[in-house]
């Protein structure tokens, strides 16, 4: 019996579940434990939450998938837009390499045809300029000008394509366009500063060549001018053109390709006119049959030293001691050789053109009839023959059979004898 007033609570065990099972005559039953039943019910809770985290994820799987999905789909594009950036950049690099590389061969090949034209004038120039040193030589008052002239265009200038980058011998093909972090100067840039310096260095040879040239043609005629006034001034025949005369007309600029010939040209025929000029002047006796001895006798009306009456002196005589060399006063022929009454022992020379010169009171002649004589040969020795009060030379000139003032002649010859 239970005591009055004690809780229906208080002192109670807990006793296991039994489980009663019926089944036709039969009757079954089994003790579940506390521990048993909490078990099953922990075991059933994580089923049925295993259960709902499956559904779930095969609820959502589709999602996931479908995002990982377009996430690498950005990722590929944005590496299949990063890759087409960078082969467009290497396309444009590639490109202008390639550009540079046409420039700078196209630029080397002008260059070096400039170099081969500047090599053919300079094989143009040499003959003519050493033509043009032996005709108008330092006249009239700048040889050393004129030095200069015929050194610096006698030196044909060269050029190579190694000295267009010293520090890279690469080919044009591997040479880079990018930009050198150090300078900001791409190997092309230096190249271009390299061809203009290359360029201006040739052009300004040949406005030299020209002005040079130009210069040449200018004292050349010149120097035909200056010998052919001052033989007309004497009254001297000259039979030459000059070729060059002052005319008039419109303006048309020359093709610079056609400068070099026509001012090569120009000098050319500067130089025929000297040479002809001078081929004139050689031709009569301007020089000086007895140089640095006095004249004590002019051509002219005198009072003759041995009759003491007035009487035409046809030459002129010069002071010279008994055997002095008498040399010729021109290139010519000699016609006479012997004694020649009051003229003593003569010769007499044909220069042409009607003109001859006379060598009289000569000691010793050494030249025979029909030799021919240059300039400045010995044709006998000063003495004192025939009609002659003491020993010198005389020196006639004639044309055309008259005789005629020696000192004509002799005053041209001072004038032009710089330039021949």
């Amino acid at each position: 019996m239970k005591p009055t007033g004690q809780s229906a609570v208080f002192g109670r065990r807990k006793e296991p579940h039994t489980v009663i099972i019926a089944r036709g005559n039969e009757i079954r039953h089994f003790t579940i434990r506390p521990w048993l039943a909490a078990f099953i019910g922990s075991a059933l809770a994580a089923i049925a939450i295993g259960y709902l985290l499956a559904t779930s994820y095969l609820v959502l799987r589709d999602d996931l998938i479908g995002a990982t999905t377009a996430r690498q789909a950005r990722m590929q594009q944005a590496y299949e837009d990063r890759i087409s950036a960078l082969r467009a950049q290497v396309d444009r690099i590639t490109s202008r390499q390639l550009l540079d590389q046409q420039l700078m061969e196209t630029k080397v090949s002008e260059l070096l045809a400039r170099q081969t034209q500047l090599s053919e004038r300079h094989g143009r120039l040499g003959p003519i300029l050493e033509r043009a040193e032996n005709e108008v030589g330092d006249a009239p008052a700048k040889p050393d000008e004129h030095a200069e002239v015929t050194g610096s265009l006698s030196q044909a200038p060269t050029y190579s394509v190694a000295s267009l980058s010293a520090g890279d011998t690469r080919p044009f093909s591997l040479w880079s366009t990018r930009s050198d972090p150090l300078d900001g100067e791409t190997a092309a840039d230096r190249a271009d500063k390299l061809f203009v310096s290359i360029n201006a260095s040739l052009k300004a040879i040949e406005n030299q060549q020209l002005s040079r040239i130009t210069m040449l043609a200018d004292n050349a005629y010149k120097n035909a001018d200056a010998i052919a006034q001052a033989l007309e001034a004497a009254g001297l025949p000259v039979d030459s053109e000059l070729n060059k005369s002052d005319v008039g007309g419109p303006l048309v600029p020359l093709d610079p390709s056609m400068a070099f010939d026509s001012k090569v040209k120009e000098l050319d025929e500067a130089l025929d006119a000297l040479d002809g000029v001078k081929k004139e002047a050689r031709k009569l006796p301007l020089a000086n049959p007895a140089p640095g001895h006095p004249v004590t006798s002019p051509f002219g009306v005198r009072t003759d030293p041995i009759l003491g009456s007035a009487a035409l002196h046809t030459g002129m005589d010069f002071r010279a001691p008994i055997g002095m060399p008498a040399k010729v006063t021109a290139a010519g022929i000699v016609t006479r050789a012997g004694w020649a009454g009051g003229y003593g022992r003569m010769v007499e020379v044909d220069h042409g053109n009607g003109f001859a010169t006379r060598y009289g009171h000569l000691s010793e002649i050494d030249v025979t009839v029909g030799q021919k004589l240059a300039a400045g040969d010995v044709i006998g020795k000063t003495g004192s023959s025939g009609r002659s009060t003491g020993p010198h030379l005389h020196y006639e000139v004639r044309h055309d059979g008259e005789a005629v003032d020696p000192l004509r002649f002799l005053t041209v010859g001072k004038k032009v004898a710089q330039y021949l």
